[in-house]
């Protein structure tokens, strides 16, 4: 087991105002989540807007973070696709550019009808990476795919030489735990629900993998320190605030479409979303600002707006 601390960021896949990608900006998205203490990146995920991209985009966009990471710096490349052959190709890509690890989502079209056919899938994609460690990544409410991930790793624990773990992105808080305690902690658990960071902390998560790390790492970073200082009402308090916010992004497309919106107010444009999902208009963007400057937002986060 790797042993993550920290936060590992899921970033925006930056697109010119043509749709086009804007690979001059991961630079400056990088500089932010260094400045902000963040350990790493999982790029090319459900934030990264990776069913949107072609295969050759998604390449693109990992070569770039490679090269403006410094070496400390985690970079994660999903190489999730219905396509298993384009997993594969995308895997052996990051092992050839030097990433630090993989991870793949369940295909979501044709899915695995049982855990032993989802643990067939992710071995080829993982076996096109041997030199990296993979970690599946568990997102149920996207894929529609959910078998008990204690199954899976129980499954996949001798056939996938280089599993590492699972990111885990679902409420099944009893599963989690069972998975972090099978083989006496062999697999790694990376909690990836934001707004309920807290709750992972609690069942012994030490890295998590998130969207609104991108720009709201400051408050996350204090509530695990608050966690690992013993001060659980302080811890409390700040993921309430967190959660007061996230329920104000979902007010405004969630996740990626009002992250978008976010990290322009904070000054690094992401450009548009790609169809189907719908850009937030400049009067929401307004209205938007309007109810995070309420909560403290811009305060809380160390940003200015």
């Amino acid at each position: 087991m790797n042993n993550l601390q920290g936060l590992i960021a899921a970033p925006f896949t930056a697109f010119q105002s043509d749709g086009s990608l804007n690979l001059d900006k991961i630079s400056q998205q990088a500089d932010l989540l260094i400045s902000n203490h963040v350990k790493g990146v999982f790029i090319g995920g459900t934030t990264g807007e990776s069913m949107s991209l072609t295969t050759e985009e998604r390449k693109a966009i990992a070569e770039q973070w490679m090269k403006v990471s410094p070496s400390n710096f985690k970079v994660f490349i999903h190489t999730g696709h219905t396509s298993l052959s384009d997993c594969k190709t995308i895997a052996e890509h990051a092992q050839d550019i030097g990433a630090f690890a993989t991870g793949a989502m369940a295909p979501f079209f044709y899915k695995p009808i049982t855990v032993e056919d989802l643990v067939l899938f992710t071995k080829e994609v993982a076996g096109a990476a041997p030199e990296l460690p993979f970690y599946y990544y568990h997102i149920p409410s996207m894929t529609g795919v959910d078998f008990p991930m204690v199954e899976y790793l129980e499954s996949a624990r001798g056939k996938i030489p280089n599993l590492a773990g699972i990111k885990f992105t679902n409420e099944n808080l009893m599963d989690f735990k069972l998975c972090q305690g099978l083989d006496s902690g062999r697999f790694e658990l990376l909690y990836g629900r934001d707004e309920t960071l807290l709750c992972g902390l609690s069942l012994g998560a030490t890295g998590a993998i998130g969207s609104t790390y991108n720009y709201m790492a400051p408050l996350y970073n204090q509530i695990i320190d608050a966690w690992n200082d013993k001060e659980l009402v302080k811890a409390q308090e700040l993921q309430h605030k967190a959660m007061k916010f996230v329920r104000i992004l979902e007010k405004y497309g969630g996740g990626i479409v009002g992250g978008k919106a976010v990290m322009k107010l904070m000054g690094i444009d992401c450009g548009p979303v790609r169809p189907p999902l719908k850009n937030v208009t400049d009067k929401q963007l307004v209205m938007l600002q309007d109810e995070l400057e309420h909560i403290g937002y811009f305060k809380f986060t160390g940003c200015e707006a």
